[in-house]
This record gives structure tokens, sequence and C-alpha cells, in this order.
């Protein structure tokens, strides 16, 4: 079995990351890390998930055994440190936070509004979205999981951008369930004020729009601008992309069919849906539900997708990325269909 360790078990992407571990038949999970819930039992963090005696230890790198792969799941800034230790171990480490998805200084620091601690390793990660990036996965021993919005836009637009179609800003509107903002209490994400509404938020400064941005244009000719706009609605799992973007003139109904249908005829996890995507149809997977549409009078192709925020969008892709530079089948273990009708 391949020895694993998960730091951060006790939030929602490290709870799904070891329901998957326990899933996968070479995985095994032999340390979960917390910090506040540190001390505590599995079964006390994550009732759902079996094997709830398990106690959950510090996220100390130095009081980890000797693992093959260590998966990060904290929060922004809490990897940066403890990952650049596990490297020195010789493990593989898996970054499911933002500290190493951006390819510059200058990118990361407008970004997020402050240095990053280990500005020479930006550009050094293999950005973990292995329907784009399969190739580079191969033996990669530093991976960083791309951000949940960011998955469902990327594969939406890709397949335009990389065809040379893209002619002007490209609009990504999102809607999201509210496990994807973590699992600390926030006054805005409590029952009372998420139920019976919907919301805008980080309107023109979300942190995803540049990580959009940058990975486009190393997909395709030249890095676009993107208008990203994320909403919050009152359900737990899943997001629901729509991409719209303007083409050149020779792009038409059929180019923009067959565009998607090269792209993903061989990528197991994603399917070109016939109706519309509905995120029900994807939670607890790693399906991608894509519909790509075009509009002939603005010369727009409009492309739904849907996907689960903490499968495909988190401990899913993690899981794919890991299985590849594994050397190891990248559906190994991951859930390819959907929870209810």
């Amino acid at each position: 079995m391949i020895r694993t360790a998960v730091l951060g078990a006790s939030g929602h992407g490290g709870g799904e990351l070891i329901r998957l571990i326990d899933m996968h038949p070479a995985l095994e999970a032999v340390y979960l890390g917390a910090h506040s819930k540190a001390g505590s039992s599995l079964g006390a963090v994550h009732p759902h998930l079996a094997g709830g005696e398990r106690r959950l230890e510090t996220n100390d790198p130095a009081a980890l055994p000797d693992v093959d792969v260590a998966f990060f799941a904290l929060p922004h800034g809490a990897s940066a440190e403890p990952a650049m230790e596990m490297r020195a171990s010789g493990a593989k480490v898996v970054d499911l936070g933002s500290d190493f998805r951006l390819d510059s200084p200058e990118r990361y620091e407008a970004a997020y509004g402050a240095p990053h601690p280990h500005p020479e390793q930006l550009g050094e990660w293999v950005y973990g979205l292995p329907e784009l990036f399969a190739e580079q996965l191969i033996g990669a021993d530093r991976i960083a999981v791309p951000g949940c919005y960011p998955t469902s836009a990327l594969l939406g637009i890709s397949p335009l951008h990389r065809a040379g179609l893209v002619t002007g800003p490209v609009i990504v509107d999102s809607l999201s369930g509210v496990s994807g903002a973590g699992r600390a209490a926030k006054e805005h994400l409590m029952y009372g004020a998420v139920d019976e509404g919907a919301a805008a938020y980080a309107v023109l400064t979300h942190r995803h729009q540049p990580e959009i941005e940058q990975v486009l244009g190393q997909v395709g000719p030249f890095e676009p601008t993107v208008i990203f706009t994320p909403h919050l609605i009152p359900m737990q799992r899943g997001i629901l992309t729509t991409c719209y973007v303007p083409l050149a003139d020779s792009a038409d109904e059929a180019v923009v069919a067959e565009l998607f249908a090269d792209a993903y005829s061989s990528k197991p996890f994603v399917e070109i849906a016939a109706v519309s995507p509905n995120t029900r149809w994807v939670t607890n997977s790693n399906r991608v539900l894509i519909q790509p549409h075009f509009d002939e009078r603005s010369r727009t192709a409009v492309v739904l997708v849907a996907i689960d925020n903490l499968t495909k969008g988190t401990a899913g892709a993690a899981i794919q990325s890991a299985n590849i530079s594994l050397g190891l089948d990248e559906t190994l273990g991951l859930p390819m269909a959907g929870w209810m009708p």
C-alpha cells in the first residue's frame, strides 16, 4: 500500500480526502493531522466517515511517520512552510490550498496582498488539473491542486482558447454551495443568512480570477481578460458555472461541438451533457458535466459546467493527480457516478 498523510483532516476538504483514500485500493491514510481539533477522534469531527476511532494528531510535519504522499488540506497561507518541510523528507506533496498555484511572486502578491514566503517555488509546482496537464503530472513530486471555481471555468473555456478562437474578455458566472467557503463558523454562512437567498460576492476582486487567466495563458495563444463573479446559493455542495466566450468569425455551432468532443473524448471524468447540467447529478463524484452552446447572433459560446466542489473541485482532483504521479490509473478509487437524479 502507498502510505499517505492528510494534514488539515478536520476541514471539509480533509474529510473528503479521507473518504476517498479509505475507498482507494492502493492508498492508505497512516496519519491524520489537524490544528484546533488535534487530539479528537475522527468520528467526533467527521461522524459520517468509517473508522471514527482514529485519532487526529497535529499538523506538524516533524510528527509524521514515513509517508509516500502528503496531502495538505490547509487554509490559504498555512501550507507553504510545512509543505517545504515535507519536501525535504522526499515525500510527494499535494497541496489543496492556494499557496503554490500561481506562477510568479508578482501575480501572487497582487492576488493575495502579501509576499509569498517561498517565491522561488512559484511556477515550480505542477497544476493539478489532469484534463489539461496529465503529462506534466507523471512522476510529479509537487502538485498544486486548482481552486474549485477555476476547475469548472478552465474546463469550460480551454477547448475554445486552445483552438485560438477566443477574441475578447471572457465572462465567468459561478454558483456555489456553502461548503466551498470552508468549515469555520462565519456569520454570513450561517443557515439564517444563507437560506432562501442568493448573493454575489468578491465582485471583480476574487482571488481565483488571476488563477483562471494564468492557466488560460498557458494552454492558449494569449492570456485573456476574465471577468469572474461567484455567487453563494443555499445548497451544501456543488458548482454550476456558466462561461460566456466571444469567438472568432470562423467559429460556428458545429466547430464548437467538435472542439469539446475532441478535447474530452478520452477524459474519463468529463461528459458532454445532452441536457442542461444539474449539480445534483455530480454530487459526491469526480464527474464533470459540460454542455456547450453557440449563439450565432453574438458569436458567443455559452458553456455550462457542473462539478462537485469538494470532489472534482478539491479532494478528487488531488487523488486523480496523485494517481497519475504515482503511475496508477487516474480513475482509481474515484467515484464516477453522482448522488441523486
